[in-house]
């Protein structure tokens, strides 16, 4: 089985340091190296602000894959095997912008390589649980995280959905948003998409700072989803759900205005990118109305 190209990148970045280096260094490394070098628009991986800054789950999700075909050792630490090193002999020269990337981190490990990250993109740093120990002193460095920090949003309501999102993206359009509690609508939160079943999404989600809450009772079962052809189709089956589901889901409905009350920026997810094509806008029209929330619900 051909390697992705993606992983290739991450194998071909672990071979330009040697082939064995600590969790928090590999990612630091990878973390630099998209944002330095890859092109913004086209990132082999995404990142959020996590517990050591910058911090990509589908890299993980990555090497898990690379660990079950043999090529990366199955550690905490990112170490290539040697079917791994004979996949990279295969595979060709190391590509031109890693190997200068890894001349110029070349020595650089620990507490030094986190504070080039931290100083050069303070937005990821916003959730760090070690910035004030490794930029003490730097009040720069550590006013300029504050500032990148979207912070909380004001209570209210907004809606996303995940299609065509990476799980990193997504949890980044929540925080630049404010959000502080996500709702998952969905009535069976499992998905083929890396990141968006019930666990991994929750699992996401704290580790950012966003509580996360399934309300399955406001999905709608998946039988009655088939043969959406059109607009029109949709229409039809939300026109059915907020006149004969809706109405049964009071106490969810209160159950939402009450967060809102309290102080939560709630976001309403499902699946679709559109909300015109998911139910959650149903939702959103229910909570709203005698919510006391005004003005109206964002779509991110």
């Amino acid at each position: 089985m051909t390697v992705r190209a993606h992983d290739l990148h991450l194998l071909h970045l672990l071979a330009s340091f040697g082939g064995d280096l600590g969790a928090v260094d590999f990612q630091k490394l990878l973390f630099l190296y998209v944002q330095d070098v890859e092109p913004p628009d086209a990132p082999s991986y995404e990142f959020v602000p996590y517990k050591f800054g910058g911090f990509s789950f589908t890299s993980y999700a990555a090497k898990r894959k690379l660990i079950e075909r043999g090529l990366l050792e199955n550690d905490d630490r990112w170490q290539l095997t040697a079917l791994g090193r004979d996949e990279l002999a295969h595979a060709g020269s190391l590509p031109r912008a890693i190997a200068k990337f890894a001349e110029r981190f070349a020595t650089m490990r620990g507490d030094d390589l986190v504070r080039v990250a931290y100083r050069e993109h303070p937005y990821y740093a916003i959730r760090s649980e070690i910035a004030d120990h490794v930029l003490a002193g730097d009040a720069r460095a550590l006013a300029a995280i504050a500032q990148a920090d979207p912070g909380r949003g004001l209570p209210g309501l907004c809606s996303i959905g995940y299609e065509g999102r990476s799980l990193e993206g997504y949890l980044n359009e929540l925080l630049r948003d404010g959000v502080t509690l996500l709702c998952d609508v969905r009535r069976n939160p499992i998905s083929r998409k890396y990141g968006f079943s019930r666990s991994t999404l929750a699992k996401g989600c704290e580790g950012v700072g966003i509580r996360y809450v399934h309300v399955p009772e406001l999905g709608i079962a998946s039988d009655e989803r088939k043969e959406l052809n059109s607009q029109a189709d949709y229409d039809k089956l939300f026109a059915k759900y907020e006149a004969e589901d809706l109405p049964k889901q009071a106490e969810s409905i209160a159950t939402i205005r009450r967060w809102i009350a309290t102080g939560e920026r709630v976001a309403l997810t499902c699946f679709e990118r559109s909300p015109q094509q998911c139910h959650r806008h149903c939702v959103a029209d229910a909570v709203g109305i005698g919510g006391g929330i005004g003005g109206k619900v964002r779509h991110l």
